[in-house]
């Protein structure tokens, strides 16, 4: 699990620097998905290094796995316009979609996890 943590907290960092980017490191709300990622990566840094603090740290993984999914909720409701090119802000629109979908999947990854860990330790 430190591994996966390490893959989507690089995955999110580079969704958000790539956003600054995208939009010409206009606006520090862009890089929302780096401030998520970082501390995730960290934390697969940190549970790689001191296996006595692995559960307590991929919780604190998966918590921030969990906040990520709130762009989601977010930008839902805006597909349609974005699939009709009316959206207000597409690329904004399209970044959380991004965040939002990524953050869905390390969360399933996570709560997978977090089932073989019970499953093992009453096997």
């Amino acid at each position: 699990m430190p591994t996966i943590s390490i893959v989507f907290g690089i995955l999110l960092s580079a969704l958000g620097l790539g956003a600054y980017v995208g939009t010409g490191s206009e606006s520090v709300t862009a890089l929302i998905p780096a401030f998520l990622g970082a501390p995730i990566l960290l934390c697969g840094i940190i549970a790689g290094i001191f296996s006595k603090a692995r559960m307590h740290v991929m919780h604190v993984a998966a918590l921030l796995g969990l906040l990520g999914t709130a762009p989601l909720a977010m930008a839902l409701p805006k597909v349609g316009t974005l699939i009709a090119g009316t959206a207000e802000r597409p690329f904004a629109t399209t970044m959380q979609l991004a965040m939002g979908t990524i953050s869905v999947v390390f969360l399933a990854f996570c709560v997978k996890s977090f089932i073989d860990a019970r499953r093992a330790r009453k096997s």
